[in-house]
């Protein structure tokens, strides 16, 4: 055991650290570490940074591990620091619609806990079991309700944060105006822990709402896609909440056996789209939801479509989109998570289909996403899993002419590093490179990931 190490498990007490054989028996996808710290404080945060700033020491900070740009990739040269011994909820304030957390509850705790209060903490991702909250703050979660509700980022009223030399920068605000100055939590969001380490948190909590109304729906073309969604922005008094958009091979590959789902419409159709408004008036929400879909099925802007009429039927019109493990029948395969503004979608996705289908002539490109708020998935498969850079290369290339991004909602870490500069400019970056050398002058925290 080194010096270093010594000294932390000392300071933290038992449990505080992760060495040896215990390391050893722990799953740490991207990388091994030197030891994992385990601190069960803010207080406790503060004193390994001090110390590891002394001794030059890098940390990686680790949420609940289930990034997927390598945004905690660590070498047995770095000591990780996890948060999850900070796993309380310390507070609903049911007056001013908060909850103060600490960092590392998992994100489905705090949904729970909101719902057992009658109120609702809106941001929504696939590993919502194991993502704890710090991990959404440092890549600025998304999900499927960006369109009403908008990024982690925007559910975020108060924060406390440890800085590299141990300092605690702590504005626990509640309100939701407050213009004094900086606001200072801004920058830590989204940083991928290259800045702090965020330890807890003040949320912005929803009213619960008391209606939902779902629908999927088939359309032949993407300019009837986004007649549709304008019309459902438009009518339905703010409470379109998803509108998740299918491609037609991957609505086949989720509805063709071995896929568990039955689907809700035919095969025959270019794009399919799943239709969700979450509301507070039971009889309005839902005679405004029926008159603006028959309307455009009378009018032919939608082809075909089923309303959901239970929640079970809910559920499996979500399992349908989230069934993204299908994808391993046509394994290798490249995933991406990308954005393109709306009224450049539909060209980028025809270049990019016309680009991998000169390159590689049997690939498979499988297209889905929120589309409302302009975030595409892309899954590419070309037989050769040697073949990522070039992949990379193409489906990278249509962005920077339409204003899209490289990453719409996972952040850069190591993957997407390479590829920053196609979506910010030199400038930006070297912003970000100032602020990071001003709060962390020997780059000690998460080196390495976003540039170098």
């Amino acid at each position: 055991m080194s010096t270093l190490t010594a000294a932390l498990e000392a300071s933290l007490g038992a449990g505080g650290m992760v060495t040896g054989e215990a390391l050893s028996e722990r799953l740490i996808p991207h990388g091994h570490p030197l030891a994992v710290a385990r601190p069960s404080s803010t207080a406790e945060v503060s004193k390994v940074l001090r110390t590891c700033f002394a001794a030059g020491q890098t940390v990686i900070p680790y949420g609940g591990l289930t990034g997927l740009v390598e945004a905690t990739a660590s070498d047995q040269s770095e000591l990780a620091l996890s948060l999850e011994r900070m796993n309380q909820i310390e507070e609903i304030d049911v007056a001013s619609r908060t909850m103060t957390v600490q960092a590392g509850v998992p994100l489905q705790v705090v949904q729970e806990a909101a719902e057992g209060a009658n109120l609702l903490f809106p941001l929504d991702i696939g590993a919502r079991g194991s993502a704890t909250i710090g991990g959404n703050v440092a890549t600025n979660a998304g999900g499927n309700r960006v369109i009403r509700y908008g990024m982690m980022r925007d559910q975020i009223l108060g924060m406390e944060v440890v800085l590299a030399d141990g300092t605690v920068l702590s504005s626990m605000n509640k309100i939701i105006k407050n213009n004094t100055g900086y606001d200072l939590k801004q920058l830590f969001i989204g940083s991928e822990g290259t800045l702090g380490i965020v330890t807890r948190l003040v949320l912005r909590l929803r009213p619960q709402p008391i209606s939902q109304q779902m629908a999927f729906l088939a359309a032949n073309s993407f300019s009837e896609v986004t007649e549709i969604l304008n019309r459902l922005d438009g009518r339905l008094g703010g409470s379109l909440s998803a509108f998740e958009v299918l491609w037609q091979n991957y609505y086949k590959l989720v509805t063709t056996p071995p896929a568990s789902g039955r689907p809700p419409v035919g095969h025959d159709y270019a794009y399919y789209i799943l239709v969700e408004a979450l509301g507070g008036d039971i009889e309005g929400d839902e005679a405004r939801f029926l008159s603006v879909l028959t309307d455009a099925m009378e009018e032919g802007v939608v082809a075909d479509g089923v309303i959901a009429s239970s929640q079970a039927e809910r559920d499996a019109m979500w399992a349908i989109r989230d069934d993204v493990g299908q994808v391993r029948q046509i394994r290798p395969v490249f995933s991406f998570d990308i954005s393109v503004p709306l009224n450049q979608m539909d060209s980028y996705v025809t270049e990019l289909k016309a680009d991998l289908d000169q390159r590689w002539p049997s690939n498979h490109c499988m297209v889905f996403g929120h589309l409302g708020d302009g975030n595409l998935h892309i899954v590419v498969g070309v037989g050769d899993k040697q073949a990522k850079p070039q992949v990379e290369a193409v489906v990278y290339a249509g962005l920077p002419s339409r204003g899209g991004s490289v990453s719409a909602e996972h952040g850069i870490g190591v993957q997407k590093k390479a590829y920053l500069a196609l979506s910010r400019s030199k400038d930006e970056i070297a912003m970000m490179q100032r602020i990071k050398m001003a709060l962390d002058p020997k780059n000690i925290l998460n080196p390495g990931k976003i540039f170098d």
